[in-house]
């Protein structure tokens, strides 16, 4: 199969330090060449794949302080994917909705896999308009706020098998792994281990449009002497510091529409207690790989019973559902769906009115 990735140009694929969907992104084409398909990547010429790579831009858009309007080299590359799109079989876009009326307008197959939140009122007008375009959700409580779109299935992420593992470790702390917002909040894990008595380490990136809020809220509760600010970690520290975690605290306050932390963590075969948020009780099987808790006491009640999650079991939870190869495999078949959709509506004959 020829298929194209087209990804946002905002991070590198696959991402230096933080970027979860070009993470994905690039989970996603690696294996796909490794399953014998023919990938072409359309991302920032410093990413790096055994796919062909189509460079749209240098650099990625977050390391390159000249570009002040990205949304017009996201427009150069989809008309650019629009020239080529006869080179493909299916067109694989993480674009959000940007691609929609150009890509209506040609031939090819195409599908876009919605990452972000859909829960704002100014999305609704836009799915109303294109009622027909093909989409995956990343979780089904993602879907909740749209009702009039072709979702052609949910593909929950994955990522590769051996990328974390467990390890020998004596797991002494709580682990907030991430991005520090307001809809993270991380003022609430601060808490929560503070009621549990153990330590807290915080790996985690402070965009600069969350600054003011890091600065007013979050930097005086770092001075809480059970709390280590670790700031951003990569890839290849994340299986020491989550094995080293009694659990991972994921206390959202928002429409989480999947969260690639509890998946991180659970390839640690370290337990998650996630708040009943978004996509969480999806990927937290609760009692199995960890709890879905409410609020700060039922979070607290749950780390007092961490004992009774089988860090081995939670592991073997991670191999069965969120590999990168499942997540392959689960594309192949929605590909291969909007394919033969597409099939259908070309072969129909078209009444003429007279």
């Amino acid at each position: 199969m020829r298929i194209a990735q087209i990804s946002p140009l905002t991070e590198a694929v696959p991402p230096k330090l933080y970027g979860g969907t070009e993470r994905v992104i690039s989970w996603l084409t690696e294996e796909l060449v490794s399953l014998g398909h023919d990938v072409t990547l359309f991302a920032s010429g410093d990413s790096l794949t055994s796919a062909t790579l189509a460079p749209m831009w240098p650099r990625a858009l977050r390391l390159d302080g000249s570009v002040r309007d990205p949304n017009a080299l996201h427009m150069m590359m989809i008309e650019q994917v629009y020239r080529r799109a006869d080179e493909f079989d299916i067109l694989h876009f993480h674009l959000d909705y940007y691609p929609f009326s150009l890509m209506s307008r040609q031939r090819i197959p195409f599908i876009t896999t919605l990452h972000g939140r859909l829960d704002l009122p100014e999305h609704q007008p836009v799915f109303d308009t294109f009622p027909s375009i093909p989409l995956v959700s990343i979780s089904n409580s993602q879907r909740r706020p749209i009702h009039k779109a072709d979702w052609v299935d949910t593909v929950y992420h994955g990522l590769p098998k051996q990328l974390l593992a467990p390890k020998s470790k004596t797991p002494t702390y709580l682990a907030f792994l991430g991005r520090i917002s307001p809809e993270k909040r991380v003022d609430r894990a601060i808490h929560i281990a503070e009621r549990c008595g153990l330590p807290l380490k915080i790996a985690a990136k402070v965009d600069p449009a969350d600054i003011d809020y890091f600065n007013a809220d979050i930097r005086p509760l770092l001075e809480k002497p059970h709390v280590e600010f670790v700031g951003e970690i990569s890839d290849a520290e994340k299986s020491d510091f989550l094995s080293a975690a009694v659990a991972l605290i994921v206390p959202i306050d928002w429409p989480e529409p999947f969260g690639l932390v509890m998946i991180e963590a659970m390839a640690c075969g370290t337990p998650v207690v996630a708040y009943n948020r978004g996509a969480a009780p999806e990927i937290v099987e609760d009692g199995v790989t960890g709890f879905v808790v409410e609020d700060e006491t039922s979070a607290v009640g749950a780390i007092k019973n961490i004992g009774l999650i089988s860090r081995t079991k939670v592991r073997e939870q991670f191999e069965q559902r969120f590999t990168a190869k499942r997540m392959a495999l689960d594309y192949l078949t929605a590909y291969r769906k909007v394919a033969q959709a597409d099939e259908g509506r070309q072969s129909k004959p078209r009444l003429v009115a007279g």
